[in-house]
């Protein structure tokens, strides 16, 4: 069975390539959509540090805005998103999330790597880009 593109390119949450340069991309990108990382680890990171950039630089403070923005109902089913990773992050909607827990931070990333992939992320994965943050 093959891997979900998000788990072949060691980017678990799907971020689209563009001109920014994330430490831990790898040199090689064949993927022109979407970018590819040297390991899962510097994917979760890249994904940690941009929802905490949704607060600190465009001040988006609930997940449903953080989602909104990260998965465009004019491409994605984002209530359906949204409802997932609330659920299994154990979080409304409406929810403020504090960006520098790690712990509440991981479980919206985790959730949101499941909903991307359709798997269960690695949580040590998930842990390992936060401690690179």
């Amino acid at each position: 069975m093959k891997k979900p593109r998000g788990l072949r390119n060691n980017n678990p949450l799907n971020i689209r390539a563009n001109n920014t340069k994330w430490q831990g991309l790898a040199d090689a990108q064949p993927d022109s959509s979407f970018f590819t990382f040297v390991a899962p680890e510097w994917g979760y990171r890249a994904a940690i540090r941009t929802l905490q950039n949704y607060k600190r630089m465009h001040g988006l403070t609930t997940i449903k805005e953080w989602i909104s923005r990260w998965a465009p109902p004019c491409e994605n089913d984002t209530e359906a998103y949204i409802s997932f990773v609330c659920s299994r992050a154990g979080m409304s909607p409406s929810a403020e999330p504090n960006i520098e827990n790690r712990v509440v931070m991981c479980n919206i990333v985790a959730a949101m790597s499941y909903f991307e992939n359709g798997v269960p992320a690695v949580l040590k994965d998930v842990i390992k880009g936060w401690e690179l943050l």
